[in-house]
């Protein structure tokens, strides 16, 4: 790369957050709803409709005209939607549901992201919040955090899981364990979509997590096929399942905790019993200019939830399963194109049996 064209590569990181800011503000204010409703718009009718000084929204829309996500008429000096027509109104909400959680979650914690990677704690938490902790924690105790949180989860979940669970093997009657399934959805998941006679599906996390979980169990009517132990994976996984499911779970920690995990769930195995991950990849080629998990995973992960962790190659999540007393029968990641179009990781299945000795 010349040094012209690494100077142009800093501008583009330069710009992003300004670039990010000024698109997710024309939505909040309600300017691209009015124009997907009258087309022709001045930045004056704009400003009145939406409340704001006509001078701010041309200024704003500068941007998107730009980036042909509106188009401009020199002649009216009206706005319509341009690349935004051609966006079905669900994936655009999908996609304001992501930018909202990386407003709120990322953006502003992300400001200490240096201080986070010299100390390995989530020092934006702190300093925004007071919070002493990660974000999985910050989550139950500030309502800001854990609605754009939760929006955009629930969808990556409703989207993802089908997947999953149709690339894993279930045997039927199995006894199988969710760990740290959080408050039941994966359990959930489990019954309904590998159902069979005999199948008993238990989520696995903290103590608090118990209430709300035996509720949803409840009100999706699985409540006679699951149920709940509250630990903590650090300290002993539960015995006596045949297939332990892990999602979402493991990139939240460095290697040394992701063996300490993967060795606890090792010990609490019979011979033969299965194991599957759900997690996030980045491709062997790290250049992959088609994967987005390096764009947003490492900071994420160190910056704003835990303080550590992060994705990995495949051949890595491999090698540590290995490394821990499994054999992998299965190892396969998301086709693109069946990937949601505004998804930024790559997930991953990967199987394994527990080996004899």
């Amino acid at each position: 790369m010349t040094p012209e064209a690494t100077f142009t590569r800093f501008r583009e990181y330069m710009v992003g957050p300004s670039r990010f800011m000024s698109l997710l503000s024309c939505f909040e204010l309600g300017v691209i709803d009015n124009l997907r409703d009258t087309p022709g718009m001045t930045a004056a009718e704009l400003g009145d409709a939406v409340g704001a000084k006509p001078d701010a929204v041309e200024q704003l829309l500068l941007l998107l005209v730009k980036e042909s996500f509106l188009a401009y008429d020199e002649d009216t000096g009206g706005y319509s939607l341009d690349a935004l027509a051609d966006i079905a109104e669900d994936d655009l909400r999908q996609v304001l549901a992501r930018m909202e959680m990386i407003k709120v979650v990322t953006l502003r914690q992300l400001f200490y992201l240096t201080d986070s990677v010299r100390t390995g704690t989530t020092v934006g938490l702190n300093k925004l919040y007071g919070h002493e902790g990660n974000l999985y924690d910050a989550l139950a105790e500030h309502k800001d955090l854990r609605e754009p949180w939760a929006r955009l989860m629930n969808g990556e979940t409703a989207h993802i899981d089908p997947w999953f669970f149709d690339n894993i093997d279930v045997p039927p009657g199995s006894n199988v364990l969710d760990l740290a399934g959080n408050t039941g959805l994966g359990a959930i998941h489990t019954c309904k979509l590998k159902a069979s006679p005999g199948l008993r599906v238990t989520t696995f996390d903290l103590p608090e997590k118990e209430e709300e979980c035996l509720a949803n169990f409840r009100s999706h009517g699985v409540e006679e096929h699951c149920s709940f132990i509250g630990g903590d994976v650090f300290e002993e996984v539960p015995k006596g399942f045949d297939v332990v499911l892990i999602k979402h779970f493991l990139p939240m920690f460095d290697k040394s905790d992701v063996f300490k995990i993967l060795e606890g769930v090792n010990r609490s195995m019979d011979v033969g019993g299965q194991v599957h991950l759900l997690v996030p990849v980045f491709p062997e080629n790290i250049k992959d200019s088609d994967n987005y998990t390096v764009d947003f995973f490492p900071s994420f992960f160190i910056g704003c939830a835990m303080g550590q962790g992060g994705a990995q190659k495949m051949s890595t999540w491999q090698k540590w399963l290995e490394e821990c007393g499994f054999t992998v029968t299965k190892a396969i990641a998301e086709d693109p194109a069946d990937m949601l179009p505004h998804a930024l990781p790559v997930e991953a299945v990967l199987s394994a049996t527990k080996r004899a000795g």
